[in-house]
């Protein structure tokens, strides 16, 4: 039985990962994914787990909007379009570039003093026709640009220094972790650095669903809710116009979703039901067909979710499988936690 408030920060251990998904072909079993799902109640209770949900590990970006939390409680006075950018993972397509350039303006600052890690468009395509055109890896292309922005405005409009503002030690930096610490109900097992430079706070995906489920039901004009309704009202701008993380968005009425790399998923309704899915093999094949299960599991009609349950396997070019989510994980299941 899980309660509500786990005491203490994560357990560092090996992650108890269990079979949430199938890869079949031909009505055979060819892959397994393993992972750890939870299902968190309008109450804020467990009502579903498979997996290991008290390990620590690593939200990647799916605590993007937890950090914009921090950043609108230290003042950046952002809403809208912007906002969800400052919680993005975008796809690099002009209009995120754009929106960046914006934001960097409005802190009178420019590409030169963001601190992320250069890099192509995250978008297949768009990142094609950004090779194709000769142009270079750059900073204002990485996915995480929105949120370096911010977090420079951030530390300006509070007179922090900037050539350091992705250290730990950083002011901004303890912010975000009070803020995790705040929102998770748990303190982080660990800090690392994530992809883009920015430090990483090891919670649990227990937490990191809890903390979803505070900022969807927080109180209108809080930072919390900005940060749930800009992403909700721009959803494209929160990830990219062909991302299935915006289409399930668009898709469930009130739902806030946030994607992360290595198979992260976190997702949260008006109302407090809220999932989130670790997938161990990092595999975005099965994030989405499990994710959408959990929220079938929460209560979400699944003719909503039948977009998300999977792309078809291919054989000779014709559909020969797929992948399919444990039986465990069905709406119909009697199993309430494993």
């Amino acid at each position: 039985m899980y309660s509500s408030f786990p005491a203490g920060a994560p357990v560092v251990r090996e992650p108890r990962h269990v079979p949430v998904a199938h890869l079949v072909r031909g009505g055979i079993v060819e892959g397994v994914h393993h992972g750890s799902v939870v299902v968190l109640g309008t109450d804020g209770r467990v009502e579903f787990a498979l997996g290991d949900i008290e390990a620590a590990f690593y939200p990647r970006s799916a605590l993007k909007p937890v950090q914009a939390v921090a950043m609108l409680r230290s003042g950046l006075p952002l809403d809208g379009d912007l906002l969800s950018l400052a919680a993005a993972s975008h796809s690099g397509e002009e209009t995120h570039l754009a929106a960046t350039r914006r934001l960097l303006d409005l802190a009178g600052l420019t590409e030169a003093d963001l601190r992320n890690v250069p890099d192509l468009p995250y978008d297949p395509v768009v990142r094609d026709e950004w090779v194709a055109a000769g142009r270079a890896p750059s900073r204002l292309a990485q996915n995480c640009s929105g949120k370096h922005a911010a977090m420079l405005w951030t530390a300006r409009l509070n007179g922090w220094s900037l050539p350091d503002y992705l250290d730990p030690a950083h002011p901004l930096q303890q912010a975000v972790a009070r803020a995790v610490e705040d929102l998770t109900g748990q303190p982080p097992a660990h800090v690392t650095v994530d992809g883009c430079g920015a430090p990483l706070f090891a919670v649990s995906l227990h937490g990191l669903a809890r903390a979803a489920a505070r900022i969807t039901t927080a109180v209108p004009g809080t930072p919390e809710a900005r940060v749930a309704d800009a992403m909700r009202e721009h959803a494209e701008m929160a990830s990219g116009t062909r991302r299935d993380v915006a289409a399930l968005m668009r898709a469930v009425p009130g739902l806030l979703a946030k994607d992360g790399f290595e198979g992260v998923q976190v997702a949260a309704l008006p109302d407090g039901r809220a999932i989130a899915v670790k997938i161990a093999d990092g595999a975005d094949r099965a994030r989405v067909p499990v994710a959408a299960a959990a929220l079938a599991r929460a209560g979400v009609d699944p003719a909503l979710l039948t977009a998300f349950e999977g792309q078809a396997l291919l054989g000779g070019g014709r559909p020969v499988g797929s992948v399919r989510t444990v039986p465990a994980l069905s709406p119909d299941s009697l199993t309430s936690c494993a």
